[in-house]
């Protein structure tokens, strides 16, 4: 019996399905059904049943699922040991970040960080700031990375940059619009905008609050969940948006896009993690090297 044949049953147990284990683990589906053959046969008893199209846990299987999941969970542990005396690290991160972040400002450090810690797993989730707020006080998530403002309150909050969100239209359209004025009436231009709980909606949001604006006194005639559509919908000369300049940027510089004179302050980039949390190592590697980047 392999640690190898050990990961192939416990993926499949906690899939129900061969395939899909096989692709979790990033090996063929005939490797993974040979492994748990070699282990029925090895040992001369039914680890699965077939019911259907999916597999379940034969009773034997059951049985034998926990005593399979502590040794990996020991080898684990094991390898781990052996790598801090070495030198590395091993382990898994979750981590959870807001769109513009995910797409803009995390890939490079999470790049870096990989470099550094290659032993290190990191799957990343991908969703508006009150989700991500959500996965992290959940416990789905261990770091995330949001912008605008947490509503949680038992989360520990870094703040690790800035972003300055402008107001953009399509280069064409609108050709008056903001010049040669000092301030632009937010009423006077259809939006396209975020869904609710994003920190980019949020912006504009709170733009229209200190106008005294309601938000349904905007004329808001498409709703995205999503940056990059928002901007196409934008360059296609539906309306105007709030975006961060990171998504902007090159539409900017490539004259498709027209940045307005909106006062929008700029907003926080935050790092987000529980505190009643324990810290594992891997988590501890990460938060230095956001905060401490040299």
């Amino acid at each position: 019996m392999t640690l190898t044949q050990l990961r192939i049953f416990v993926a499949v147990a906690e899939f129900g399905h061969v395939t899909r284990a096989a692709e979790n683990l990033g090996i063929t589906q005939s490797a993974a059904s040979a492994a748990i053959s070699s282990l029925e046969k090895l040992y001369e008893i039914k680890l699965f049943n077939r019911v259907g199209r999916t597999i379940v846990l034969s009773e034997a299987g059951r049985l034998f699922l926990e005593d399979a999941q502590d040794v990996l969970k020991r080898a684990q542990m094991a390898e781990r040991t052996l790598g801090a005396l070495g030198g590395r690290m091993f382990g898994k991160l979750e981590i959870a970040a807001s769109q513009t972040i995910a797409s803009y400002w995390l890939p490079r450090r999470l790049a870096a960080f990989h470099d550094r810690y290659p032993g290190i797993n990191l799957n990343i989730t991908i969703a508006n700031t009150r989700e991500v707020e959500h996965l992290v006080v959940a416990g789905e998530a261990d770091i995330g990375f949001v912008e605008g403002s947490i509503n949680a309150k038992d989360l520990d909050v870094d703040e690790v940059d800035h972003d300055q969100p402008v107001m953009v239209v399509q280069t064409k359209r609108w050709p008056s619009l903001g010049r040669g004025k000092r301030s632009i009436d937010l009423t006077s231009v259809p939006w396209v905008v975020r869904e609710p709980g994003s920190g980019t909606r949020a912006v504009l949001e709170k733009l229209a609050h200190d106008e005294g604006l309601a938000w349904r006194d905007l004329n808001i005639i498409l709703e995205i969940p999503s940056n990059e559509a928002v901007r196409e919908a934008v360059e296609a000369g539906v309306g105007a948006a709030v975006l961060s300049r990171h998504v902007v940027a090159s539409a900017i510089e490539a004259g498709s896009l027209r940045a307005l004179p909106l006062d929008v302050p700029p907003r926080n980039f935050l790092m987000v993690r529980r505190k009643t949390a324990s810290q594992s190592d891997t988590q501890a590697a990460l938060i230095d090297m956001i905060l401490r980047p040299n």
